[in-house]
């Protein structure tokens, strides 16, 4: 599910995003903070986390993946070892037992990632 999300994750400016997303945004809900993956996005809205997955080789196709924070049972990240170059994030929904699983290079700022999600999840 949604699986292949690789490379490093960098903050994107939202105010770039907004257009783009207005088709998919309800009245009122605003863009809180968004990080790049490659081509793939994770868009923290103040309602829910948004997972755009970019396909083709264009990339002008996309797959929009909703989930309200409130329908986060809990998440996990693992860090990169010494060994294991990778950090894993894993976001676990209610209801579902496989978790939406993204891994991610040495050097992203998963721990940034993290606590975004944590902040609308823990409310």
């Amino acid at each position: 599910m949604l699986q292949g999300l690789f490379g490093n994750a960098s903050e994107v400016d939202i105010k770039s995003l907004q257009k783009d997303l207005d088709a998919i945004l309800v009245e009122g809900e605003g863009l809180i903070k968004a990080f790049r993956v490659i081509r793939d996005l994770f868009v923290f809205t103040d309602k829910r986390l948004i997972l755009v997955d970019k396909q083709g080789l264009t990339g002008k196709k996309a797959e929009y993946h909703s989930i309200p924070y409130r329908s986060i049972s809990h998440f996990s990240v693992e860090t990169a070892g010494s060994f294991d170059m990778d950090a894993e994030m894993k976001i676990y929904i209610s209801g579902n037992m496989t978790p939406i699983e993204r891994e991610f290079k040495r050097g992203t700022d998963i721990v940034g990632v993290q606590k975004i999600l944590a902040q609308y999840v823990l409310k």
